[in-house]
Protein backbone atom coordinates (compact mmCIF):
# COMPACT_ATOMS: atom_id res chain seq x y z
CA UNK A 1 0.00 0.00 0.00
CA UNK A 2 1.63 3.51 -0.87
CA UNK A 3 0.88 6.84 1.10
CA UNK A 4 1.71 9.87 -0.32
CA UNK A 5 2.26 13.30 1.60
CA UNK A 6 2.56 16.91 0.26
CA UNK A 7 5.85 17.89 1.06
CA UNK A 8 8.82 15.20 1.53
CA UNK A 9 11.39 16.24 4.85
CA UNK A 10 14.66 15.02 4.36
CA UNK A 11 17.42 15.14 6.31
CA UNK A 12 21.00 16.95 5.81
CA UNK A 13 24.26 15.33 5.14
CA UNK A 14 25.59 16.11 8.31
CA UNK A 15 22.53 14.29 10.00
CA UNK A 16 22.74 11.65 7.98
CA UNK A 17 26.46 11.51 9.02
CA UNK A 18 25.30 11.53 12.57
CA UNK A 19 23.04 8.47 11.89
CA UNK A 20 25.93 6.40 10.88
CA UNK A 21 27.71 6.83 13.31
CA UNK A 22 25.44 4.80 15.84
CA UNK A 23 27.07 4.74 19.03
CA UNK A 24 28.64 7.14 21.18
CA UNK A 25 30.80 7.16 24.98
CA UNK A 26 28.96 10.12 27.44
CA UNK A 27 31.37 11.05 30.16
CA UNK A 28 30.19 12.72 33.37
CA UNK A 29 32.78 14.66 35.09
CA UNK A 30 33.69 17.57 36.68
CA UNK A 31 33.76 19.20 40.49
CA UNK A 32 30.83 16.25 41.59
CA UNK A 33 32.98 13.22 40.65
CA UNK A 34 34.23 14.41 43.87
CA UNK A 35 31.30 14.88 45.96
CA UNK A 36 29.96 11.22 46.96
CA UNK A 37 26.36 10.98 46.46
CA UNK A 38 25.47 14.56 45.01
CA UNK A 39 22.97 14.94 43.19
CA UNK A 40 20.84 16.97 40.60
CA UNK A 41 20.53 20.26 42.31
CA UNK A 42 21.58 19.04 45.69
CA UNK A 43 21.89 22.57 47.45
CA UNK A 44 25.03 21.27 49.20
CA UNK A 45 27.93 23.83 48.54
CA UNK A 46 30.95 22.71 46.66
CA UNK A 47 34.42 24.59 46.20
CA UNK A 48 36.67 23.56 42.85
CA UNK A 49 39.52 22.96 45.88
CA UNK A 50 38.19 19.35 46.10
CA UNK A 51 39.06 19.22 42.45
CA UNK A 52 42.06 17.27 41.28
CA UNK A 53 42.03 14.39 38.62
CA UNK A 54 46.25 13.69 39.57
CA UNK A 55 45.77 10.61 36.73
CA UNK A 56 43.77 12.28 34.48
CA UNK A 57 44.09 10.32 31.10
CA UNK A 58 41.64 11.56 28.57
CA UNK A 59 42.96 8.99 25.88
CA UNK A 60 42.65 6.43 27.77
CA UNK A 61 38.43 6.70 27.75
CA UNK A 62 38.98 7.73 24.00
CA UNK A 63 41.16 4.74 23.30
CA UNK A 64 38.69 2.39 24.98
CA UNK A 65 35.77 3.90 23.23
CA UNK A 66 37.86 3.51 19.61
CA UNK A 67 38.42 -0.24 20.76
CA UNK A 68 34.54 -0.52 21.51
CA UNK A 69 33.70 0.30 18.17
CA UNK A 70 32.17 3.98 19.19
CA UNK A 71 32.61 6.66 16.73
CA UNK A 72 31.61 10.34 19.03
CA UNK A 73 32.15 11.10 22.83
CA UNK A 74 30.36 14.04 25.00
CA UNK A 75 32.20 15.58 27.41
CA UNK A 76 30.20 17.24 30.59
CA UNK A 77 31.91 20.63 29.54
CA UNK A 78 29.53 22.06 32.23
CA UNK A 79 26.35 20.70 34.12
CA UNK A 80 23.96 21.89 36.65
CA UNK A 81 25.92 23.03 39.27
CA UNK A 82 27.72 25.36 36.80
CA UNK A 83 31.32 24.18 37.06
CA UNK A 84 33.53 24.83 34.31
CA UNK A 85 36.11 21.79 33.10
CA UNK A 86 37.88 24.40 31.02
CA UNK A 87 39.20 28.08 32.26
CA UNK A 88 36.03 29.96 31.33
CA UNK A 89 37.21 33.81 32.09
CA UNK A 90 33.35 34.59 32.42
CA UNK A 91 33.19 32.64 36.14
CA UNK A 92 35.67 31.54 39.09
CA UNK A 93 33.68 28.71 39.49
CA UNK A 94 36.24 26.69 36.90
CA UNK A 95 39.48 23.97 36.89
CA UNK A 96 41.47 27.72 36.80
CA UNK A 97 40.25 27.75 40.49
CA UNK A 98 41.58 24.05 41.44
CA UNK A 99 44.66 22.35 42.76
CA UNK A 100 44.93 20.70 39.69
CA UNK A 101 48.18 21.28 37.65
CA UNK A 102 48.12 24.11 39.78
CA UNK A 103 44.75 25.47 38.24
CA UNK A 104 46.57 25.48 34.44
CA UNK A 105 44.74 22.43 33.16
CA UNK A 106 41.54 22.37 31.09
CA UNK A 107 39.59 19.16 30.45
CA UNK A 108 37.92 20.44 27.98
CA UNK A 109 41.18 20.57 26.04
CA UNK A 110 42.62 17.12 26.58
CA UNK A 111 39.34 15.62 25.67
CA UNK A 112 39.10 17.31 22.22
CA UNK A 113 42.74 16.44 21.66
CA UNK A 114 42.37 12.43 22.55
CA UNK A 115 39.49 12.47 20.69
CA UNK A 116 41.45 14.21 17.65
CA UNK A 117 43.87 11.64 17.93
CA UNK A 118 42.05 8.61 17.74
CA UNK A 119 39.46 9.52 15.05
CA UNK A 120 36.41 10.15 17.79
CA UNK A 121 33.83 13.00 16.97
CA UNK A 122 34.70 15.52 19.68
CA UNK A 123 31.62 16.67 21.80
CA UNK A 124 30.47 19.20 24.40
CA UNK A 125 27.71 18.56 26.81
CA UNK A 126 26.79 22.21 28.03
CA UNK A 127 24.08 22.77 30.77
CA UNK A 128 21.58 25.89 30.00
CA UNK A 129 20.77 25.79 33.84
CA UNK A 130 23.45 26.98 36.33
CA UNK A 131 23.29 26.98 39.70
CA UNK A 132 26.23 28.80 40.57
CA UNK A 133 25.13 31.87 38.41
CA UNK A 134 23.36 34.26 40.76
CA UNK A 135 21.91 36.11 38.09
CA UNK A 136 20.07 32.82 36.33
CA UNK A 137 16.86 33.53 37.82
CA UNK A 138 17.75 37.30 38.58
CA UNK A 139 18.54 38.99 35.38
CA UNK A 140 17.67 36.62 31.66
CA UNK A 141 19.40 39.52 29.35
CA UNK A 142 22.81 39.12 32.04
CA UNK A 143 22.49 35.28 31.74
CA UNK A 144 22.17 34.96 28.26
CA UNK A 145 25.09 37.33 27.65
CA UNK A 146 26.90 34.93 29.95
CA UNK A 147 25.57 31.92 27.84
CA UNK A 148 26.89 33.02 24.93
CA UNK A 149 30.13 34.46 26.16
CA UNK A 150 31.21 30.56 27.50
CA UNK A 151 29.51 28.99 24.51
CA UNK A 152 31.64 31.12 22.69
CA UNK A 153 34.87 30.39 24.21
CA UNK A 154 34.07 26.53 23.63
CA UNK A 155 33.32 26.64 20.18
CA UNK A 156 36.16 29.41 18.97
CA UNK A 157 39.61 27.96 21.34
CA UNK A 158 39.48 23.74 20.83
CA UNK A 159 38.64 23.46 16.85
CA UNK A 160 35.81 22.31 15.15
CA UNK A 161 33.67 20.04 17.70
CA UNK A 162 30.81 18.00 16.38
CA UNK A 163 28.40 17.90 19.19
CA UNK A 164 26.87 20.65 21.25
CA UNK A 165 24.87 18.95 23.78
CA UNK A 166 22.26 20.73 25.64
CA UNK A 167 20.12 19.03 28.60
CA UNK A 168 16.97 20.69 29.37
CA UNK A 169 17.01 19.59 32.95
CA UNK A 170 16.66 23.08 35.17
CA UNK A 171 14.99 24.97 32.29
CA UNK A 172 11.73 24.00 32.45
CA UNK A 173 10.77 27.57 33.19
CA UNK A 174 13.26 29.84 31.70
CA UNK A 175 13.19 31.98 28.76
CA UNK A 176 16.17 31.96 26.92
CA UNK A 177 17.01 34.62 24.12
CA UNK A 178 17.23 30.78 21.82
CA UNK A 179 17.47 33.38 18.26
CA UNK A 180 20.30 35.26 19.81
CA UNK A 181 22.42 31.80 21.12
CA UNK A 182 21.74 29.38 18.26
CA UNK A 183 22.58 32.49 15.81
CA UNK A 184 26.21 32.68 17.44
CA UNK A 185 26.33 29.08 17.40
CA UNK A 186 25.61 28.48 13.88
CA UNK A 187 27.91 31.73 12.97
CA UNK A 188 30.82 30.16 14.62
CA UNK A 189 30.54 27.06 13.68
CA UNK A 190 28.22 26.13 10.78
CA UNK A 191 29.00 22.46 10.93
CA UNK A 192 27.95 21.56 14.40
CA UNK A 193 25.73 19.35 15.63
CA UNK A 194 22.71 20.91 18.23
CA UNK A 195 20.98 18.61 20.13
CA UNK A 196 17.44 18.74 21.48
CA UNK A 197 16.64 22.49 22.27
CA UNK A 198 16.87 26.08 20.54
CA UNK A 199 17.63 24.57 17.23
CA UNK A 200 17.70 21.11 16.89
CA UNK A 201 19.42 18.52 14.84
CA UNK A 202 18.86 15.30 16.68
CA UNK A 203 16.49 14.95 19.70
CA UNK A 204 16.40 12.91 22.74
CA UNK A 205 14.38 10.07 22.95
CA UNK A 206 12.26 11.03 25.72
CA UNK A 207 13.62 8.63 28.68
CA UNK A 208 16.93 7.74 30.31
CA UNK A 209 16.49 4.09 30.03
CA UNK A 210 18.22 3.79 26.20
CA UNK A 211 15.32 2.75 24.92
CA UNK A 212 13.44 3.71 21.50
CA UNK A 213 9.74 3.02 20.65
CA UNK A 214 8.02 0.92 18.12
CA UNK A 215 7.93 3.11 15.84
CA UNK A 216 10.41 5.62 15.83
CA UNK A 217 10.39 7.64 13.35
CA UNK A 218 12.72 10.38 11.93
CA UNK A 219 9.83 13.43 12.10
CA UNK A 220 8.68 15.02 14.38
CA UNK A 221 6.85 18.48 15.08
CA UNK A 222 7.58 18.03 19.17
CA UNK A 223 10.83 17.06 21.17
CA UNK A 224 10.75 16.19 25.25
CA UNK A 225 13.72 18.01 26.96
CA UNK A 226 13.47 17.33 30.86
CA UNK A 227 12.94 14.15 32.75
CA UNK A 228 11.09 16.65 35.08
CA UNK A 229 8.18 17.38 32.96
CA UNK A 230 5.55 16.15 30.46
CA UNK A 231 5.41 18.85 28.10
CA UNK A 232 7.02 19.21 25.43
CA UNK A 233 8.83 21.48 22.95
CA UNK A 234 6.83 22.39 19.88
CA UNK A 235 8.90 22.86 16.46
CA UNK A 236 6.29 24.87 15.10
CA UNK A 237 6.80 22.29 12.18
CA UNK A 238 7.56 18.74 11.30
CA UNK A 239 11.57 18.26 11.20
CA UNK A 240 13.94 15.85 10.81
CA UNK A 241 15.45 14.85 13.90
CA UNK A 242 16.83 11.52 14.35
CA UNK A 243 16.67 10.12 18.09
CA UNK A 244 19.72 9.54 20.46
CA UNK A 245 19.22 6.95 23.45
CA UNK A 246 21.36 8.30 26.56
CA UNK A 247 21.92 5.58 29.07
CA UNK A 248 24.26 4.74 32.07
CA UNK A 249 26.75 2.12 32.26
CA UNK A 250 25.51 1.63 35.88
CA UNK A 251 22.13 1.46 37.22
CA UNK A 252 22.15 4.80 39.63
CA UNK A 253 18.97 6.37 39.52
CA UNK A 254 21.17 8.99 41.43
CA UNK A 255 23.94 10.44 39.59
CA UNK A 256 25.19 9.97 36.20
CA UNK A 257 28.77 10.88 37.70
CA UNK A 258 30.90 8.53 39.43
CA UNK A 259 30.48 6.81 43.09
CA UNK A 260 31.83 4.44 45.25
CA UNK A 261 28.95 3.06 45.93
CA UNK A 262 27.60 1.80 42.78
CA UNK A 263 30.16 -0.90 40.97
CA UNK A 264 28.32 -3.71 41.39
CA UNK A 265 25.33 -1.66 39.52
CA UNK A 266 27.78 -1.85 35.58
CA UNK A 267 25.35 -3.72 33.62
CA UNK A 268 25.98 -6.71 32.58
CA UNK A 269 27.19 -7.44 28.48
CA UNK A 270 23.92 -9.18 28.17
CA UNK A 271 22.01 -6.51 29.25
CA UNK A 272 24.04 -3.88 27.27
CA UNK A 273 23.01 -5.67 24.33
CA UNK A 274 19.67 -5.63 24.90
CA UNK A 275 19.68 -2.08 24.58
CA UNK A 276 21.99 -2.21 21.56
CA UNK A 277 18.38 -3.96 20.12
CA UNK A 278 16.19 -1.05 21.63
CA UNK A 279 18.17 1.70 20.75
CA UNK A 280 20.55 1.24 17.15
CA UNK A 281 18.26 -2.08 16.37
CA UNK A 282 15.45 0.95 16.18
CA UNK A 283 17.19 3.32 14.20
CA UNK A 284 18.27 5.72 17.12
CA UNK A 285 21.90 6.13 17.82
CA UNK A 286 23.00 4.89 21.59
CA UNK A 287 24.88 7.19 23.46
CA UNK A 288 26.35 5.20 26.63
CA UNK A 289 27.41 6.77 30.02
CA UNK A 290 30.52 6.14 32.16
CA UNK A 291 31.82 8.20 34.57
CA UNK A 292 34.98 8.85 34.90
CA UNK A 293 36.60 8.18 38.36
CA UNK A 294 38.41 10.52 40.81
CA UNK A 295 42.26 10.10 39.41
CA UNK A 296 40.22 10.53 35.74
CA UNK A 297 39.91 7.02 34.53
CA UNK A 298 37.55 5.36 32.91
CA UNK A 299 36.84 2.58 36.15
CA UNK A 300 38.40 -0.72 35.20
CA UNK A 301 35.22 -2.87 35.39
CA UNK A 302 33.23 -0.46 33.12
CA UNK A 303 35.85 0.06 30.99
CA UNK A 304 36.20 -3.88 30.71
CA UNK A 305 31.94 -4.53 29.90
CA UNK A 306 32.44 -1.80 27.27
CA UNK A 307 35.29 -3.76 25.72
CA UNK A 308 33.34 -6.70 25.60
CA UNK A 309 30.12 -5.17 24.95
CA UNK A 310 31.83 -4.27 21.62
CA UNK A 311 33.28 -7.55 20.70
CA UNK A 312 30.12 -8.79 21.31
CA UNK A 313 28.67 -6.52 18.44
CA UNK A 314 31.45 -6.97 16.20
CA UNK A 315 30.63 -10.85 16.58
CA UNK A 316 26.98 -11.17 16.03
CA UNK A 317 26.78 -8.80 13.02
CA UNK A 318 30.81 -8.46 12.18
CA UNK A 319 31.07 -11.08 9.55
CA UNK A 320 27.23 -11.50 7.53
CA UNK A 321 26.81 -14.92 6.17
CA UNK A 322 25.45 -12.61 2.95
CA UNK A 323 24.74 -9.03 1.90
CA UNK A 324 22.25 -6.89 -0.07
CA UNK A 325 24.71 -8.10 -3.12
CA UNK A 326 23.42 -11.43 -2.74
CA UNK A 327 19.71 -10.26 -3.54
CA UNK A 328 17.74 -9.82 -6.11
CA UNK A 329 15.51 -6.78 -6.47
CA UNK A 330 11.75 -7.53 -7.72
CA UNK A 331 9.67 -4.36 -7.20
CA UNK A 332 9.75 -3.65 -3.31
CA UNK A 333 10.75 -7.39 -2.29
CA UNK A 334 14.21 -8.40 -2.11
CA UNK A 335 14.79 -11.85 -2.01
CA UNK A 336 17.90 -14.09 -1.35
CA UNK A 337 18.61 -17.60 -1.93
CA UNK A 338 21.43 -19.54 0.03
CA UNK A 339 23.83 -21.29 -1.59
CA UNK A 340 22.98 -24.31 1.04
CA UNK A 341 20.57 -24.22 3.61
CA UNK A 342 22.18 -22.14 7.25
CA UNK A 343 20.69 -21.31 10.32
CA UNK A 344 19.90 -17.86 10.72
CA UNK A 345 18.80 -15.65 13.42
CA UNK A 346 19.53 -12.24 12.61
CA UNK A 347 18.51 -9.14 9.51
CA UNK A 348 19.86 -5.70 9.50
CA UNK A 349 18.36 -3.78 7.53
CA UNK A 350 19.02 0.03 6.04
CA UNK A 351 16.96 2.19 4.39
CA UNK A 352 18.50 4.70 1.98
CA UNK A 353 17.56 7.77 3.93
CA UNK A 354 19.32 10.61 1.73
CA UNK A 355 15.36 11.47 0.18
CA UNK A 356 14.04 11.32 3.38
CA UNK A 357 12.20 7.77 5.07
CA UNK A 358 9.57 6.11 2.80
CA UNK A 359 9.15 2.53 4.28
CA UNK A 360 5.96 2.68 6.73
CA UNK A 361 6.01 -0.88 7.20
CA UNK A 362 7.35 -4.53 5.78
CA UNK A 363 7.42 -8.00 6.11
CA UNK A 364 10.19 -10.82 6.48
CA UNK A 365 9.39 -14.09 5.16
CA UNK A 366 12.04 -17.18 5.36
CA UNK A 367 12.15 -19.94 2.97
CA UNK A 368 12.25 -22.90 4.79
CA UNK A 369 15.03 -25.59 4.35
CA UNK A 370 13.54 -28.61 3.45
CA UNK A 371 9.94 -27.67 2.23
CA UNK A 372 11.80 -24.64 0.22
CA UNK A 373 8.16 -22.51 1.68
CA UNK A 374 8.04 -19.28 2.56
CA UNK A 375 6.80 -18.50 5.92
CA UNK A 376 6.57 -14.76 7.38
CA UNK A 377 8.63 -14.76 10.58
CA UNK A 378 8.62 -11.09 11.49
CA UNK A 379 6.12 -7.96 10.48
CA UNK A 380 7.93 -4.70 10.91
CA UNK A 381 7.02 -0.53 11.09
CA UNK A 382 9.77 1.56 9.76
CA UNK A 383 13.20 0.88 8.72
CA UNK A 384 14.96 4.27 9.54
CA UNK A 385 18.52 4.09 9.82
CA UNK A 386 18.71 0.76 10.83
CA UNK A 387 16.14 -2.05 11.98
CA UNK A 388 18.01 -5.62 13.38
CA UNK A 389 15.12 -8.21 13.11
CA UNK A 390 15.86 -10.79 15.79
CA UNK A 391 14.26 -14.21 15.35
CA UNK A 392 14.51 -17.46 16.62
CA UNK A 393 17.49 -19.84 14.92
CA UNK A 394 16.12 -21.29 11.99
CA UNK A 395 17.38 -23.18 9.11
CA UNK A 396 16.66 -21.52 6.04
CA UNK A 397 17.54 -22.13 2.39
CA UNK A 398 16.12 -18.46 1.42
CA UNK A 399 14.61 -15.07 2.66
CA UNK A 400 12.13 -12.79 1.71
CA UNK A 401 11.90 -8.80 2.46
CA UNK A 402 9.26 -7.08 1.18
CA UNK A 403 7.88 -3.39 2.03
CA UNK A 404 3.87 -3.76 2.37
CA UNK A 405 3.44 -0.10 3.21
CA UNK A 406 5.36 3.18 1.69
CA UNK A 407 5.87 6.65 1.38
CA UNK A 408 7.64 7.10 -2.16
CA UNK A 409 9.72 4.52 -3.92
CA UNK A 410 12.03 2.65 -1.16
CA UNK A 411 15.52 2.17 -1.40
CA UNK A 412 17.17 -0.13 0.18
CA UNK A 413 20.50 0.55 1.43
CA UNK A 414 22.29 -2.60 2.80
CA UNK A 415 20.64 -5.90 4.01
CA UNK A 416 22.76 -8.76 5.62
CA UNK A 417 21.82 -11.70 7.30
CA UNK A 418 23.67 -13.39 10.55
CA UNK A 419 23.62 -16.23 12.57
CA UNK A 420 25.17 -15.20 16.25
CA UNK A 421 25.25 -18.73 17.35
CA UNK A 422 28.75 -20.81 18.78
CA UNK A 423 30.78 -20.60 15.56
CA UNK A 424 31.82 -24.60 16.49
CA UNK A 425 28.17 -25.50 15.94
CA UNK A 426 26.49 -22.66 13.48
CA UNK A 427 28.55 -23.96 9.89
CA UNK A 428 26.74 -23.82 6.77
CA UNK A 429 24.55 -27.16 7.14
CA UNK A 430 23.97 -28.41 3.35
CA UNK A 431 20.91 -30.05 3.97
CA UNK A 432 20.06 -32.27 1.04
CA UNK A 433 16.60 -32.91 1.19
Amino acid sequence: MSMQTEQRIVPTTKQLAYQDWEFGLFLHFGLRTYYEGYADFDERPMTPSAFNPAGLDCEQWIRTAKEAGMRYAVLTAKHHDGFSNWPSKYSDFTVEASPWKEGKGDVVREHVDACRKYGIKPGLYYSPYDGSADFYTQDAKAYDDYFVNQITELLTEYGEIDILWFDGCGSEDHTYDWNRIIGEIRRLQPGILIFNMGDPDFRWIGNEDGVAPIPCWNETDATDFSIFTEEKERLGSRLWLPAECDVQMRNNRISWFYSDEDEHMVKSVDELMGLYYLSVGRGSNLLLNIGPDREGLLPGKDAEHLARFGEEIRRRFGHPIATLAECEQNGLEWRYVAKEPHLLDHLVIQEDLTGGERVIAFRVSVITAKSRKAVTVYEGRNIGHKAIVRIPAINVAGVVVEVTEWNGDPVIRELSFHYSGDAATSPILGYKG
